[in-house]
C-alpha cells in the first residue's frame, strides 16, 4: 500500500498500488498521512521523496470505488487523513521532493503542489480533469494558479486537459525533466543535496519562499459551502454514472 525506506536523512515514501495507477484509497492516505506526521516528528529526517509504484502513473487521485466499498462496509472508521490535509495546504516543515514517474491527475496533482521539488519523467502529464465529472479540485487543486501562470491554470482547470512534461517544465510545474528510468535517482539525488545543508536554515527558507510566493494561495482553497453545493449536486452523481458507464455526461446545472 504505502511503502517506506530510508536512506540517511532521506525518507522514500513510495504509493504502491500499481493496478490502480496508484489511486488514493482510504488505507494508503491514512497510512501516507502516518508516515507524513513521522517524518516532520523525526529529527533525523532533513528530506523526504514521494513517488508511486510502476511507470504508469504517479498517482490517479482519489480511488472513488474504494470510498464507497469502505463506506458501505465500514470501513472508514478507522481512517484518519487529518496529516495529509496538513501536508496539502503546505504546512509540511520539511523539504519535500516529488517524483512524477508518471501522470499525476486530480488528487495525484495536489500531491505534487504541496512538494517543494517535482522531477518528472519525459512521459508524464499533469491536470485537475474533476470538471470533467460535475466537480471541482477541493484538495488543493485550486491552488494552482499561485504556481504558474494564471491563463495556463485557467485552461486547465476550466477544460480539465492534462499538459505533459516539457509544458509543465516551460510554465514552472516541474523543475526537471528526465527519462523515466532517471526520475528517481534524480529526486533522491536532490533531496540528498538539500538534506546535506544546515537544517533549521533550510526549513525557515522553505517556509518564507513559500510564503513570499503562495501569500494569497489560502484564497484559493474552497469554503465548505463551495464543496457542499457542487459534490452534493446531482451533476456531481451524474459525472460519476457516466464515467462507470464510460458515456458523455448529461448536465442539468443542479
Amino acid at each position: 500500500m504505502l511503502l517506506e525506506e530510508r536512506a540517511g536523512a532521506v525518507v522514500l515514501l513510495t504509493l504502491n498500488r500499481p493496478e490502480a495507477r496508484n489511486a488514493l484509497s482510504p488505507e494508503l492516505m491514512t497510512a501516507l498521512s502516518h508516515a507524513l506526521r513521522n517524518a516532520a516528528d523525526d529529527v533525523g529526517v532533513r528530506a523526504v521523496v514521494m513517488t508511486g509504484a510502476g511507470d504508469k502513473a504517479f498517482c490517479a487521485g482519489m480511488d472513488l470505488r474504494a470510498f464507497t466499498e469502505a463506506r458501505q462496509s465500514g470501513g472508514m472508521e478507522n481512517a484518519s487523513f487529518d496529516q495529509l490535509v496538513w501536508f496539502l495546504r503546505g504546512e509540511f516543515p520539511k523539504p519535500v521532493v516529488a517524483a512524477a514517474n508518471g501522470h499525476a491527475v486530480a488528487g495525484g496533482l495536489e500531491l505534487l503542489l504541496a512538494a517543494d521539488l517535482v522531477v518528472a519523467a519525459d512521459h508524464a502529464t499533469f491536470g485537475i480533469p474533476e470538471v470533467k465529472r460535475g466537480l471541482f479540485a477541493a484538495g488543493g487543486g485550486t491552488t494552482l494558479s499561485a504556481r504558474i501562470p494564471l491563463a495556463v491554470a485557467l485552461e486547465m482547470g476550466l477544460t480539465g486537459d492534462a499538459i505533459d512534461a516539457a509544458r509543465a517544465h516551460a510554465v514552472g510545474l516541474v523543475n526537471r525533466v528526465v527519462p523515466k528510468e532517471l526520475v528517481l535517482d534524480v529526486a533522491i539525488e536532490l533531496a540528498s543535496k538539500v538534506a546535506a545543508n544546515g537544517p533549521l536554515g533550510v526549513q525557515v527558507t522553505k517556509r518564507l519562499l513559500r510564503d513570499a510566493a503562495l501569500v494569497d494561495a489560502e484564497r484559493g482553497w474552497p469554503n465548505r459551502a463551495d464543496t457542499e453545493v457542487v459534490f452534493n449536486s446531482e451533476d456531481a452523481v451524474e459525472g460519476a454514472k457516466a464515467f462507470i458507464e464510460k458515456r458523455e455526461p448529461r448536465w442539468t446545472g443542479r
